[in-house]
């Protein structure tokens, strides 16, 4: 099995990689025009900037699905909301006669009088009820300034919306095939970090408090993509911990590259798999603070099914904790019968791990 998995790192990860690197060129001078022209017509989206090297907000949740947040412009001074209060109203603005639900693990509220700046574009009704900048309404606003920026730009032909309730998709022809792209606003707040992410653990040694101290310098951000609750992301926190993963020597990297080749050509394939790059993640980030040490990481073939372990059992329990908001179910919404078939495959594999790609 060494051997084999060794060979599929040395071929099949580094086509990858080429394969990605080409569609994610290709994305992103699509995105650029459409969203330099969108902050044209609206000051609160800003441009998401073309980069010759890697583009913190374009995230490969799969080969042919990628998530791109939009930054938003204006608000600044974040500070978390010192009271709480109550919300009574509908999307339309309508008064209810009970309350909405409170947020929940990853989610939460954004008020505009929690930022020390905010323009008058915050305050108006096309974003804000109640002193509360709605996503919902976000999203509505993002959506016409997607389809009008298609147009304007001329991208008809390469660009094409789908329907969907609530985010905004768009699906990019790229000469690699098609790549369905989520477009998602983004409040980012470098400032400060999340007072629902109590991390790390006490008494862990991984990753190191250096580590701990630069990572949570990053801050958070809140993204627009449900109804009234913004949803916390730390992106930016989980690139750094990536690129800091084997400063000790160890392969862990390596480990996680072939469980997500193996994930995307064997196991969980297609445009849309119940498990993402993001879940492999986060499986990957639970179990280095679990083995923690240099040794744990020496040898590639315990470290690769020490992932595909950690993964079976998420999958078999529908429960796989965000790494950062510990309450946090990442498979909460998954489905259920979905899992329980990747569940019986990763068992099949376990039992005798051969490798086999197409």
């Amino acid at each position: 099995m060494e051997g084999d998995l060794e060979d599929c790192l040395l071929s099949k990860v580094d086509l990858r990689r080429q394969w990605i690197s080409q569609m994610v060129e290709e994305v992103q001078q699509v995105v650029h025009h459409l969203t330099t022209e969108i902050s044209y017509q609206d000051f609160r989206f800003q441009a998401v900037p073309y980069c010759d090297t890697y583009n913190e907000n374009i995230k490969v949740l799969a080969p042919t699905q990628f998530l791109i947040t939009v930054p938003m412009r204006g608000l600044a001074g974040y500070r978390e909301a010192r009271q709480q209060r109550w919300r009574y109203y509908s999307l339309k603005g309508a008064r209810l006669p009970r309350p909405l639900q409170d947020p929940e693990g990853l989610q939460q509220w954004l008020e505009v009088e929690q930022f020390l700046k905010s323009p008058g574009q915050w305050h108006e009704a096309d974003v804000n009820i109640e002193g509360d900048i709605v996503p919902a309404k976000v999203l509505q606003v993002f959506r016409k300034l997607v389809e009008n920026a298609i147009e304007t730009c001329h991208l008809s032909g390469r660009v094409r919306m789908l329907m969907d309730h609530l985010v905004v998709r768009v699906v990019v022809e790229t000469s690699a095939g098609q790549v369905e792209l989520q477009l998602t606003p983004s409040v980012d707040i470098p400032t400060a970090w999340s007072k629902k992410a109590q991390w790390p653990s006490c008494l862990k040694r991984w990753p190191s408090p250096e580590t701990v101290q630069c990572i949570k310098s990053f801050g958070f951000s809140l993204l627009a993509c449900s109804s009234y609750h913004w949803q916390l992301s730390f992106l930016r926190a989980e690139q750094v911990l990536l690129e800091q993963l084997d400063e000790d020597g160890g392969c862990r990297r390596k480990c996680f590259q072939a469980l997500r080749q193996m994930k995307e050509d064997v196991w969980c394939p297609g445009t849309r798999p119940v498990i993402t790059s993001y879940h492999l993640q986060t499986v990957l980030f639970w179990t280095c603070e679990k083995y923690p040490y240099p040794k744990d990481w020496q040898v590639f073939t315990r470290g690769f099914l020490r992932l595909v372990r950690k993964l079976h059992k998420c999958v078999s329990q529908h429960f796989l904790k965000h790494y950062f908001v510990r309450k946090s179910n990442l498979l909460q919404h998954a489905s259920s019968c979905e899992l329980d078939a990747l569940a019986q495959t990763l068992a099949f594999f376990l039992k005798d791990p051969q490798i086999s790609l197409p």
